[in-house]
């Protein structure tokens, strides 16, 4: 058995592999009625997808999308909508020769053990190309929301041990249209010189996404096993490479008192508002009205080309020096995915809330 979907009222179904004739998407729960902007989901698509620099993956995929149901007259029916993305750049070649090797660091172990079959070719189910899809739904997710308000800025805060400031303000934050995502000059020119060094050294980094959940309204999330933190979560952990997540002030409230950390309220303007936001905007597992704000990290890509010993399906000890097609560093082509999966979020978690969309 395996899952594939994600959501409740809003529910996605996840479909494709990495070398196979295509990936895909299928959005069950769509209210009828939605206007859907096809170039703005392209546009969405485009900042995913491989090959757009040179610190990426080479792998040329156009990711042009085409909707089979669920579409009429530029309007959601209410029945499913389901999206192809055809592969158009696979080369199932360059992997035959792993095809018997269990890779450092993959799913190949884990997926032939669990199912006593496993697709070899770039991790086939396993591989991050199927995440496509769920970008390309994500930018349905924001269309659902368009006039709610939200605003969900994602962005690169760290790369190896180049870390943006601290201070930088929403404006900049919103500033990170470059190919690293980052929104401060200065750390994204030391992580250029970093992921160009990796390249150089056959050897990949990791990073972490972090993401700024603006207006969102007070009320979102569903105590107790729905709650707006473990459905991100259940989100953020489905996607490939991720290994921490934390919300406002994270592990480093392990290490402070109460009194330190306590989000104290105030009214600002008549509203209610607190003081500090170490609780990230989340209070009892729903949003109290505050920024939403978590940081996502990703471990260094497991491909990479220094030699490691590894096993056969035999039990044979190799030396495994891979090549192909691989990204040095997966943390700028994260950022649209993490925040297409807190677009997902956000929409199931609004019509779960019985809030009217739009």
């Amino acid at each position: 058995m395996a899952s594939n979907s994600l959501g409740n009222l809003f529910k996605i179904i996840s479909f494709g592999e990495s070398h196979g004739s295509g990936i895909g998407v299928v959005i069950d729960g769509l209210p009828a009625n939605i206007e859907i902007d096809l170039e703005q989901i392209q546009k969405k698509l485009d900042e995913r997808k491989p090959g757009s620099s040179d610190i990426v993956s080479p792998r040329k995929e156009t990711d042009q999308f085409e909707i089979l149901s669920g579409l009429y007259e530029g309007k959601s029916t209410g029945s499913p909508l389901s999206i192809w993305i055809p592969n158009t750049d696979q080369k199932p070649q360059d992997y035959d020769k792993l095809k018997n090797v269990f890779r450092p660091s993959h799913a190949d172990f884990t997926y032939l053990k669990k199912y006593g079959i496993r697709d070899h070719r770039g991790g086939g189910r396993s591989s991050a190309r199927i995440t496509a899809g769920w970008v390309a739904a994500g930018a349905i997710a924001e269309q659902l929301l368009k006039n709610s308000g939200i605003e969900v800025i994602s962005y690169v805060s760290q790369i190896y041990t180049h870390k943006i400031p601290d201070n930088l303000s929403i404006e900049q934050l919103r500033e990170s249209k470059n190919p690293l995502r980052c929104p401060h000059a200065d750390t994204a020119m030391s992580i250029q010189q970093s992921i160009e060094q990796a390249i150089k050294d056959k050897d990949s980094l990791g990073g972490i996404v972090s993401t700024q959940i603006l207006n969102c309204p007070i009320g979102l999330g569903e105590p107790v096993f729905e709650k707006f933190q473990a459905k991100i979560g259940q989100a953020i952990f489905s996607l490939n490479a991720v290994k921490g997540l934390q919300f406002g002030g994270g592990f480093e409230m392990s290490t402070k008192k109460g009194s330190e950390v306590n989000d104290e309220w105030q009214t600002v303007d008549s509203q209610f508002k607190t003081k500090t936001n170490f609780s990230g905007g989340l209070q009892g597992g729903i949003s109290n009205g505050m920024p939403i704000i978590f940081d996502v990290a990703f471990k260094p890509v497991s491909t990479i080309g220094k030699p490691q010993q590894t096993l056969d399906t035999a039990g044979n000890t190799i030396t495994l020096t891979a090549s192909g097609r691989h990204d040095p560093c997966v943390v700028p082509r994260a950022v649209p995915i993490v925040s297409a999966l807190t677009w997902l979020v956000l929409a199931d978690l609004w019509l779960m809330g019985n809030i009217k969309p739009n």
